[in-house]
């Protein structure tokens, strides 16, 4: 069988193993604009390697006073006008009598539940903590994939029998909440998605396998919009047809037939039988990186922003040993405008490159100069390996050369004293 293990709210189950005071109690994990990465102070960044599709490629390390730790939310969400901000992005199973939702404004949240206990999010600790149980899992599991953060797929098949399965997968679930003090939930199933639609039901600290000749039944009145792969353009088509369940849609193959391929395998997904392996590693498809911030007018504070984007993002990826011919640039407004494009250039990667192609690209998105902006997102992706080679232009071959030949110098000074020990003239304010 495939397995899915989703550790119960990460983030809230990740703090209680250093603030163990916080058990039981109403507890929300909040985010706001991050300037670490745009500030001259020195700090501890995390790069990002195999974590997961969904993972950010760059963390720093919070710098909180461990002994007022409940007071450090202050700092980081309340403005000089005595103003809170910074939003919801986990919260504790305790919150849920108080319809508290993820995405909520930390205001909103507190007119919800006055005794809320609120922590700055530590990206930087919860990756540090899932790589020590990813390598605990490997120890234990034959072929795991990591899907996000908190989420692996597993393939016991050959390994453990069928059988046996609901006795490992609750071993392993009360092994890894006895050794790293994190509940998990765990579903097995013959099919990867069949096992992560499980874990999403029976969570928290649930443990379930469902045997191949019951998962039509188990799934027929499951809402299609509980569907790990139904996405939301999908699922309002499906609705336009007054298909609402699983077992609807698996009445009516043709609705999904339409899609070609996608289609099909999706069809075979909500079957249970897509068959589809369990990849330890696989090729990376994007890389990016992306700051929100307090919205900013001054075009130049943009761009030097954007440059330490740039740097920070050519780091990353020259130390992944990657070579992308496929840049995405994204700039949001302050009241909710957005303007993005993507470029290709068949071009030997270097540091240079990428940051006057990011200045030159935020430039020519800012069509609304007298809007300020508070979003900037560049990504990298379609990368030249020896599954996708591509032909560099000969125009600018020899100059990448040289920069490319720069950028393994810069690599080895920034892995011994930090990314930020070289910086471009224009990051300096």
């Amino acid at each position: 069988m495939k397995i899915h293990l989703d550790l119960d709210c990460y983030f809230v189950s990740a703090e209680r193993t250093r603030y163990p005071f916080l058990m039981g109690k109403n507890v929300v994990i909040a985010k706001g604009s991050d300037n670490k990465i745009f500030s001259n102070d020195k700090k501890e960044g995390m790069v990002l390697g195999d974590t997961g599709a969904f993972n950010s490629v760059l963390e720093f390390k919070n710098n909180y006073d461990e002994k007022n730790i409940l007071q450090a939310w202050k700092k980081e969400f309340i403005d000089s006008e005595g103003k809170i901000r910074g939003i919801v992005i986990t919260k504790s199973y305790e919150c849920k009598p108080y319809g508290i939702k993820t995405g909520a404004s930390l205001k909103e949240a507190f007119s919800l539940c006055p005794n809320l206990v609120v922590l700055p999010s530590d990206h930087y600790f919860y990756q540090e903590l899932s790589q020590k149980l990813k390598s605990y899992l490997e120890l234990k599991i034959p072929l795991l994939e990591q899907y996000s953060i908190d989420e692996w797929f597993g393939d016991l098949d050959g390994y453990i029998k069928d059988e046996d399965t609901l006795e490992f997968i609750t071993e392993l679930r009360d092994d890894i909440l006895k050794k790293f003090n994190l509940p998990i939930t765990i579903g097995a199933s013959k099919s990867k998605w069949i096992a992560k639609l499980l874990t999403d039901r029976i969570k928290p600290f649930g443990v379930y396998a469902l045997p191949s000749d019951m998962v039509l039944e188990y799934t027929k009145n499951i809402s299609v919009n509980d569907f790990p792969g139904i996405g939301k353009a999908i699922a309002r088509k499906l609705q336009d047809y007054r298909i609402k369940t699983l077992g609807d849609l698996r009445n009516s193959p043709n609705l999904l037939n339409q899609y070609g391929k996608t289609g099909k395998e999706l069809y075979n997904k909500i079957c249970g039988t897509d068959n589809e392996n369990v990849i330890p590693n696989s090729d990376r498809k994007g890389i990016g990186i992306s700051r929100n911030f307090k919205a900013v007018q001054d075009r130049t504070e943009i761009y030097r922003r954007t440059s330490i984007l740039a740097r920070y993002l050519s780091h990353t990826i020259s130390k992944l040993k990657l070579n992308p011919t496929t840049f995405y640039f994204k700039i949001k407004y302050e009241y909710g405008i957005k303007n993005s494009q993507s470029v290709t250039e068949n071009r030997l990667f270097n540091e240079r490159f990428l940051c006057d192609l990011s200045i030159d690209m935020i430039k020519k998105l800012d069509n609304h100069y007298g809007h300020k902006i508070q979003y900037i997102a560049i990504s990298a992706s379609n990368f030249s390996n020896t599954h996708n080679q591509k032909t560099y232009s000969l125009l600018d071959y020899e100059s990448d050369l040289k920069f490319a030949s720069l950028n393994e110098k810069l690599l080895k000074i920034r892995d011994k004293y930090g990314v930020d020990i070289i910086k471009y003239g224009n990051e300096i304010h």
